[in-house]
């Protein structure tokens, strides 16, 4: 439902304007590309949020966030073992400083989108650019992330 109404009010702002016999196919197009986007925008998510949460000290927390069930936790209730405990603290240090090595519009895309979990248009607009500069900062950032994770042994 929530990607037809985004095919809608896609559909009125952009050509409202359209004689009424061509907005059919528009529409179908429009449903098409939403549908689309939907689609590989959740694979992206799926993709990052499950590497990480591999990561995650066995939470079922939905809503807890990827930075703080990364943290070293205190000890008193965690069931993890220390070395797991040290295993993962070491890896959020290896993610943190490859995160602070990729280039700034990078690095802000990259956060806003999959930690901060903003759509395209709420980024682009944060960062004040384009959709898809955003798109192309978050391709970029997310393949350098594979790609200095992957030339250090780690595969998550």
């Amino acid at each position: 439902m929530d990607v037809v109404q985004d095919s809608m009010l896609k559909l009125a702002e952009k050509y409202g304007d359209k004689p009424l016999e061509e907005l059919p196919m528009l529409f179908q197009r429009i449903v098409q590309n939403t549908i689309r986007d939907f689609y590989r925008r959740q694979k992206v998510r799926s993709l990052w949020t499950t590497l990480l949460s591999s990561l995650s000290p066995g939470r079922d927390d939905g809503d807890a966030d990827v930075l703080d069930t990364l943290e070293i936790e205190d000890g008193f209730n965690s069931p993890a073992a220390p070395a797991d405990q040290l295993e993962r603290s070491q890896l959020l240090e290896i993610i943190e400083k490859e995160l602070r090595r990729l280039p700034s519009r990078q690095r802000e895309a990259f956060l806003l989108r999959y930690w901060e979990e903003m759509d395209v248009a709420e980024t682009a607009a944060v960062m004040g650019c384009s959709q898809g500069s955003v798109k192309t900062h978050c391709s970029r950032a997310a393949h350098a992330l594979a790609v200095a994770l992957r030339t250090k042994g780690i595969e998550l």
